[in-house]
């Protein structure tokens, strides 16, 4: 992920069936978009924290590239491009579309400025409406679908990005002061335990009902043995106890490449947990007080959180705590197969996600765990024991459209499920997300399986 641009099943019918119409579907999506941003000062806009981040303002402006780009300079006769330099500009990794300026220089962007930026949105928007009122072709009506799914995969990445931003300034400001209400913060935890799932010959990838992404195709048919997965995430201070016996300084639970991050990257804990005038940290005495986590809430004290999934961990320091508390990672066949049991009864997708309003993981009510429901969609995207690869009869669409997942299905692994940051229309069981293994700075927790 982010950015899987590649391919809907939908027809015009279903999408003219879909609970909103896709007129206001892509109008919603811009305003949601402007929404995440109106907390931002243009200063803070112009902030790139880590390589794989983005300025709050290309995000802005490679959203609205990716309209004009792939619909409007096809679809919409006469249109006139905004600037001459935005098809490059804002490209971000298109290359059979145009050449792109690397990506860690997105910060150096000074100019244009964020008034034209804004500009240049509402030159997309009053063209797109033109668009849709000239009865547009089907092929148009899907990537109008897909561009509005791509948004949300950039608002998503918005948060994330702000998140990283003001944890790496030195005053760590609050994206959003507010706290979470009735979250049961401090209610006892219980410990996790197993739901069983008889396995057997089960079908993954899209149903074909309803848009998808490449990557989700062809739906084919998989074998699964008898398994469990726990009936939640893991928490803070489940991990925690991983810490306090030591976790980052046993080599022998951690893959080669992983114990090799820890030295070199210094890990002593998940990404924003602090303790004062120490960093990250000390895994020597992680059971003792004064942790803190930073959320887009801000500063928030570790003993107020132990409850919650514990969140910002890579893929190396998930399948090390799977082999420290005796269990492993879900294949994600075994993740979606779950995923879809507990969706059948009403096709609903629950949980935390972005629209919840908390910004931040929750933990799981008794009610929605008694449910076997618990945490499979919101709170924190789930590191799969899978590798990102092709399902069998996988066909990227032609030309630069289809360029964006192919090329990446090496070297990656797979995460399921959404996060508290993921908009609610945008995730579903068969929705793959991907990242390097080393990755920390997405909304990653753990679900483990036997």
């Amino acid at each position: 992920m982010l950015g899987q641009e590649a391919q809907t099943t939908m027809n015009p019918a279903e999408l003219a069936e879909a609970g909103i119409g896709l007129s206001e579907r892509f109008r919603s999506v811009r305003r949601q978009t402007l929404e995440i941003c109106a907390r931002l000062t243009p200063e803070d806009m112009m902030v790139q924290s880590c390589p794989e981040a983005s300025p709050a303002k290309w995000h802005l402006a490679h959203t609205s590239w990716f309209f004009e780009s792939f619909i409007l300079r096809e679809y919409l006769p006469g249109y006139r491009p905004f600037h001459r330099d935005f098809p490059w500009l804002f490209n971000s990794y298109y290359e059979g579309y145009s050449a792109f300026p690397e990506k860690k220089l997105r910060s150096s962007f000074s100019r244009p400025p964020l008034d034209e930026i804004l500009r240049y949105r509402t030159h997309v928007d009053d063209a797109i409406e033109r668009l849709l009122q000239s009865g547009p072709e089907p092929e148009a009506l899907q990537r109008l679908e897909l561009g509005a799914n791509h948004e949300e995969q950039h608002q998503e990445l918005l948060l994330t990005d702000i998140l990283h931003a003001f944890f790496t300034n030195p005053l760590r400001p609050a994206y959003s002061e507010a706290r979470e209400q009735g979250s049961g913060i401090r209610d006892q935890s219980r410990p996790l335990a197993f739901r069983q799932f008889e396995g057997g010959l089960r079908e993954a990838g899209h149903s074909g009902q309803g848009f998808c992404f490449d990557n989700e195709l062809a739906r084919h048919q998989v074998w699964l043995n008898p398994y469990a997965l726990s009936d939640g995430l893991v928490t803070c201070g489940e991990y925690l106890a991983f810490m306090a016996d030591g976790g980052y300084r046993r080599p022998e639970l951690w893959l080669s490449a992983g114990w090799d991050a820890v030295k070199n990257k210094g890990w002593r804990a998940p990404l924003y947990w602090t303790r004062e005038g120490s960093g990250e940290g000390s895994a020597e005495d992680a059971c003792e007080g004064g942790w803190s986590l930073f959320t887009l809430r801000g500063s928030i004290p570790l003993e107020e959180r132990l409850n919650a999934p514990v969140s910002h961990v890579s893929f190396y320091e998930v399948d090390a705590y799977a082999r420290w508390a005796g269990f492993r990672l879900p294949t994600e066949f075994e993740w979606e197969a779950a995923a879809e049991d507990a969706t059948a009864r009403d096709r609903l997708i629950e949980g935390n996600l972005l629209e919840s309003g908390a910004l931040l993981p929750l933990p799981a009510t008794e009610t929605i765990r008694d449910q076997g429901r618990a945490q499979h969609f919101g709170d924190c995207w789930q590191w799969m024991a899978s590798a990102y690869l092709p399902y069998p009869g996988f066909k990227p669409l032609e030309g630069a459209l289809g360029e964006y997942n192919g090329k990446f299905m090496s070297g990656q692994m797979v995460l399921r499920g959404g996060s508290c940051v993921t908009p609610r229309r945008h995730i579903r069981a068969s929705y793959r997300n991907f990242f390097p293994p080393e990755t920390r700075w997405q909304f990653s927790g753990i679900r483990l399986a036997q």
